[in-house]
């Protein structure tokens, strides 16, 4: 079977991107052809319509007028023109792609959910209909999760928000990646969707330091005897990065010249505690100001290294190193992931993957689907209040525990390797590609027994 994966972006580091990876890898060693469509291809090799990219000017200017301020237009009607347009352009690129690939199953990955791009869902549940292509829709992240769209400035924008994010159709099924995003599908459309948690390659080659990335921590004036905190995810306000500074503050105070490391390196009067930010900054420009100034005021060193970090490795015109984004893991000591709001969670992952310990706030979903794994970590809670910044806080004694929690593990060795290893094994048991093996085989036997597959 010819299987076409699509989102905005493939190729890069964003969690979505990563997913579609790891399902074209397993779709593949299935023995079915995978090929990916997307708005542009980053470090993997796409179909490109264009106006899918993930910052089109044009999209911008529609998410801008239709969410926040209907400025660009003389009238709502004059914004629904200029998106129908849009969709229409993108709709015959895709029929054009379905029909001359000979696509047998399109997997559209949260075009038809997110509400970030109103024509794409429009065009690719009209191409749908009119190729009759059978889609399975993989959800990620819906647009009721999102303050960004919960105020349209048109009645047109909800009633297609209603519509197509996502759309009902008999030749559309739906997954999700969660139990919370099942219940609220079926309260919403009446619509039964399969649950596909997010997983990880955990037979790979684990991230090492080699040749490669042996420089990694000078590139980017990291000490030998620092302490790398990382933040692997993406720059955006639910990521709560505020929370990863805060305990930082409190860390570097609780870590004092004498202690030693789990790896045995001394802590002495040179050692930094450094936070390193390696993901795409996707922030508004007020928010990311926010990080720096609270960095600034709390004195913690934060380090903005993404130029320099990538799907995978390459190295520019003038020679300088690009690394990927696992280099930044083999790297680090210890990961933060204070996000409020993650669909599942791929960073986890990761993290449990790399045999690194890490801070998490107890968001929806890992309360519901991922805390009774039994997994370890420092935690940061589950509730939280704004600041009067508008900046995610914890509770006082919620964070020195975690800070406490987390010196233990850094000076401790046995606890690090303790805590290390079982994330790893449990990562393993439960979501690894053996596991979404099992699940992509019942998804597809599921609509086989249906035959609504074009061939």
């Amino acid at each position: 079977m010819k299987i076409a994966l699509a989102h905005f972006r493939v190729g890069e580091t964003d969690g979505v991107s990563l997913e579609m990876e790891k399902w074209k890898a397993t779709y593949e060693g299935m023995g079915h052809e995978v090929v990916m469509l997307a708005g542009s291809e980053g470090q993997s090799n796409a179909y490109v319509i264009d106006e899918l990219h993930y910052r089109h000017p044009a999209n911008l200017k529609f998410v801008e007028n239709a969410y926040k301020n209907l400025r660009d237009y003389e009238s709502a009607d004059a914004l629904k023109t200029d998106m129908l347009q849009f969709a229409s352009t993108i709709e015959e690129k895709l029929v054009q792609f379905i029909e001359e690939e000979n696509i047998d199953l399109l997997i559209p990955n949260n075009i038809l959910s997110l509400g970030w791009n109103l024509p794409a869902g429009v065009a690719f549940t009209h191409a749908v209909d009119r190729t009759k292509v059978k889609t399975i829709c993989h959800h990620h992240d819906f647009h009721w999760e999102r303050e960004k769209y919960q105020n349209p400035t048109a009645s047109f924008v909800s009633e297609w928000l209603e519509r197509y994010f996502p759309p009902v159709s008999p030749f559309i099924s739906h997954v999700v990646i969660n139990s919370l995003a099942k219940d609220e599908l079926k309260k919403r459309y009446g619509v039964d969707a399969k649950v596909v948690p997010n997983v990880f390659d955990f037979e790979r080659e684990p991230w090492n330091i080699d040749d490669y990335n042996a420089d990694f921590r000078q590139a980017f004036d990291i000490k030998e005897d620092d302490i790398f905190i990382l933040q692997a995810t993406r720059i955006t306000e639910r990521k709560a990065i505020e929370l990863g500074i805060d305990f930082i503050a409190k860390l570097q105070s609780s870590l004092s010249k004498g202690m030693t490391l789990y790896n045995g390196q001394p802590i002495k009067d040179s050692t930094e505690v450094v936070y390193v930010l390696a993901g795409l900054e996707e922030a508004e420009p007020d928010y990311i100001k926010a990080l720096n100034q609270k960095a600034e005021e709390l004195g913690v060193d934060l380090r903005w290294i993404n130029h320099s970090v990538d799907h995978s490795r390459w190295q520019k015109d003038n020679g300088n190193k690009v690394y990927s984004l696992w280099d930044a893991y083999a790297a680090c000591d210890f990961i933060t992931y204070p996000s409020i709001l993650e669909g599942w969670g791929n960073q986890l992952l990761e993290g449990m993957f790399a045999k690194k310990p890490l801070l998490v706030y107890e968001y929806p979903v890992f309360e519901r689907d991922i805390k009774q794994s039994g997994i370890k970590y420092p935690s940061l809670g589950s509730e939280y209040d704004l600041s009067t910044l508008g900046l995610v806080e914890v509770n006082e004694e919620v964070m020195d525990k975690a800070v406490e929690d987390a010196v233990g593990i850094l000076t401790t060795p046995e606890v690090y390797e303790d805590v290390v290893e079982t994330n790893f094994r449990i990562g393993k048991e439960k979501y690894s590609y053996e596991a979404l093996k099992r699940y992509l085989e019942n998804v597809l036997e599921k609509e086989q027994e249906a035959k609504i597959f074009r061939k």
